[in-house]
């Protein structure tokens, strides 16, 4: 009787085990990772329908909800600015994204499409309308985006007033017309017959049938607006955020929808939850960029494989078959062998080519002509392996002095850092460095300025043309290039050279 009860009590526990699993499990959803907290998009009000459509495709497939509010993108920014929350902003025009990074609002920003502003009327064109001048006539009734309000008004606005058009057509608008809150909205009043004709974007008027596109609103093919969508600094989870970003501004997932409503996608990367990229980085880098690049991965959520190492090395796996998704070389020299590989690179810093030496200086080393003291033990690097050891064999070459200071060469080594402990070692008198190499045991030796133009490297970085994450590495760049980064360069020897350099 005892037994009976025991597998009765032992069968009530494993039922209610039952329960609570079937309670917490649902079939098919073993992927998904449910967010305690939506995602909040302010989101340009003209590109809700990808928008839409790829917000409801995130949520099934990982269990993010992403809540979106539409509206024209200066009132969203005119909302975000007074809130101080949310976690993404989409506008339909860059202008908009560039005043948000002016005021602090924004962080990283993926571009997802571009778009042209035009003049629509109904099918057919009863009016005849043929450029913008006819806006201007007695008989067409017109609608503008409001200038205040949504970012097609406020290209409207820029672009006739280059024509010289600007007043005389709100002056119409003003008598004959509207001015309305949405690209969106515009569109509906053509399509109604409210109006006659209205400026609305390409893509936009594509999505209406009823629409007909008459004429460009300018000739100027430069004339082009950027949608791009910014993680917001409010953003309380950053890395989910940009984890919609970036399956919004995949190529082979977010803008296919965009595609599918005929917009003008831009080269966006693959899709992965967790990307992993390779970056192929001179030795000197290394002290510079390495917190920058543990904390990009935290906040991106994706994966950075770093290869340090000289840029002799480098080259030679490049030329050899091995492709990097960005290169950050030690001197602009070594970039410019591998540059068809590449887009045009930016130089971000620069750091002087100097002599070190023990505390106290105990050989009298003044400059490099002194390197060439008799039974003095000086250590390079390999001209061949390095792009430190290719600089200093062409500045002794130019001052005349690289037979003489290469005889009293006893190492030679792919990366500085070697030459530095062999020094502090005590087996060297000398070593030929990087400033950068020495920043952090200059308390431990001494230093002599070497006083010629050509005792320095800069550091140029590019995105290789051959990346499927091309995209990510120009955020990398971004966050390489950023305040924080650079207080980090300074401390570690380097030059500032991005931000003047910078158009």
């Amino acid at each position: 009787m005892r037994s009976v009860k025991l597998y009765i009590v032992l069968g009530s526990i494993l039922v209610l085990v039952a329960l609570v699993v079937l309670l917490w499990w649902t079939p098919g959803t073993s992927h998904r990772q449910d967010s305690a907290q939506p995602l909040v998009l302010y989101c340009a009000a003209g590109v809700n329908p990808p928008v839409a459509e790829v917000a409801k495709e995130y949520q099934e497939q990982f269990g993010v909800t992403i809540s979106v509010q539409y509206g024209g993108s200066g009132t969203l920014l005119s909302n975000l600015r007074v809130a101080q929350t949310g976690d993404l902003y989409l506008a339909a025009d860059a202008s908009y994204i560039q005043i948000a990074r002016q005021q602090g609002l924004i962080a990283e920003t993926i571009p997802l499409a571009t778009q042209r502003p035009v003049i629509a009327s109904a099918k057919g064109n009863p009016k005849e309308i043929q450029s913008p001048k006819d806006l201007l006539r007695e008989d067409v009734r017109i609608a503008l985006g409001n200038p205040d309000a949504a970012s097609i008004g406020k290209q409207t606005e820029v672009a006739m007033s280059k024509a010289g058009l600007w007043e005389n057509l709100k002056q119409a608008v003003q008598s004959r017309g509207v001015f309305k809150p949405t690209v969106n909205d515009v569109a509906n009043d053509i399509k109604i017959g409210t109006v006659d004709a209205g400026v609305i974007w390409d893509s936009t008027a594509r999505q209406y049938p009823e629409l007909e596109i008459v004429a460009p609103l300018t000739e100027d093919s430069g004339f082009v607006a950027e949608i791009t969508v910014a993680v917001l600094r409010s953003s309380r989870q950053p890395t989910e955020a940009l984890r919609f970003a970036r399956y919004l501004s995949a190529r082979d997932k977010g803008l296919k929808a965009f595609e599918r409503h005929q917009y003008t996608v831009v080269e966006g990367d693959l899709w992965a939850k967790e990307p992993q990229v390779l970056l192929f980085s001179g030795g000197v880098n290394r002290p510079a960029i390495e917190d920058t690049l543990k904390a990009f991965e935290q906040r991106e959520g994706c994966k950075v494989t770093r290869v340090y190492n000289g840029c002799g090395i480098l080259v030679a796996q490049m030329k050899a078959g091995e492709r990097p998704d960005a290169y950050f070389a030690c001197d602009v020299s070594f970039m410019r062998q591998v540059q068809d590989l590449f887009f045009d690179s930016v130089n971000v810093s620069e750091t002087d080519i100097l002599i070190a030496v023990p505390k106290g200086n105990p050989r009298g080393i003044a400059s490099l002509q002194d390197l060439t003291k008799e039974g003095l033990k000086l250590g390079v690097a390999n001209a061949e392996q390095s792009a430190l050891g290719a600089l200093t064999e062409r500045m002794l070459e130019s001052a005349g002095l690289l037979k003489a200071v290469m005889a009293n060469v006893r190492s030679q080594t792919p990366t500085a850092d070697m030459l530095v402990n062999q020094l502090r070692a005590g087996g060297l008198d000398a070593v030929i460095v990087y400033e950068a190499n020495v920043s952090q045991v200059r308390d431990h030796l001494d230093i002599v300025r070497i006083d010629l133009p050509t005792a320095k490297a800069v550091q140029p970085y590019a995105v290789a043309r051959g990346s499927t994450r091309k995209q990510l590495m120009r955020r990398l760049l971004d966050a390489i290039t950023s305040a924080e980064s650079q207080q980090k360069y300074k401390t570690a020897g380097f030059r500032w050279l991005y931000l003047t350099e910078k158009p």
